[in-house]
């Protein structure tokens, strides 16, 4: 099926738009941007070279992306965006594209990023994630699958956040997130296991219950991290959610958030 394309759209016509698109009047989209099938782009959206888009996205009113990085260290490069699919994207969205050409900033597929949220350079984001009205994350983050951040997060730069987490509203943070968590609080904490969102997920009930005794060891215990990490390999049950828990703990740099 066509496109279905307003005249008063202004796109290069170095674009790639695929089949089924229909694109309002007044977006504007530069030479070296892809667009896949039956995407749906409200007015005054503008789409940056570099932004690289799958199939069945929704990008509505004033958003950009694939805005030049808001970094000291960008020179110029020809660098990207990619989006995968089925994300919707509302009003006064702002995504960065990568620092450097042998970077990327990445969103995958069936995200929600809600009005005013905004996604710095070289940032990297899984799938089915919901970022709240005004949500902001800095460069060089990396998020799993399934998070929800609330309204007003701001996630500071380098920083990662594991599968199935939930950040409440109005949480600033600058350190590590693990999986399956509530954080918040000023300074931010662990706020116990995202028992909700596991169930909807279809985490066992036993299982859920793995994840919180890892949880008190690592932020209950009086021990190291390194030693917490320890006693949860010896003392709870084995599993692919105790393995991330392990492996994303293992994995961190900038050391991860401590108990409320």
């Amino acid at each position: 099926m066509a496109s279905e394309i307003s005249p008063k759209a202004e796109i290069s016509p170095k674009a790639k738009i695929g089949d089924g698109c229909k694109i309002f009047p007044f977006v504007y989209i530069e030479d070296d941007v892809v667009i896949g099938d039956n995407c749906i782009i409200f007015p005054f959206v503008s789409i940056l070279n570099g932004t690289k888009m799958g199939s069945n996205n929704k990008i509505h009113q004033n958003t950009v992306l694939g805005a030049c990085p808001q970094d000291f260290a960008f020179t110029g490069e020809e660098t990207e965006l990619i989006i995968g699919d089925n994300n919707i994207i509302r009003e006064n969205v702002v995504i960065n594209r990568a620092t450097h050409a042998d970077g990327q900033t990445v969103i995958g597929n069936n995200n929600f990023l809600m009005e005013g949220s905004h996604i710095s350079h070289d940032t990297k984001m899984g799938h089915r994630n919901v970022l709240g009205y005004g949500t902001k994350i800095a460069g060089d983050c990396l998020i799993g699958n399934g998070v929800i951040f609330s309204s007003s997060v701001i996630e500071n730069a380098g920083t990662r956040v594991g599968d199935l987490a939930m950040i409440q509203a109005g949480t600033t943070f600058s350190k590590d997130v693990p999986p399956y968590i509530i954080a918040g609080g000023t300074p931010v904490g662990y706020g116990g296991p995202n028992n909700t969102i596991m169930k909807a997920s279809g985490i066992d009930e036993r299982v859920q219950k793995h994840v919180a005794n890892a949880y008190r060891l690592l932020f209950h215990g009086q021990v190291s991290v390194f030693d917490a990490v320890l006693q949860i390999i010896e003392q709870v049950p084995d599993g692919p959610e105790i393995q991330e828990i392990v492996r994303f703990v293992k994995a961190t740099k900038k050391g991860i958030i401590s108990k409320m």
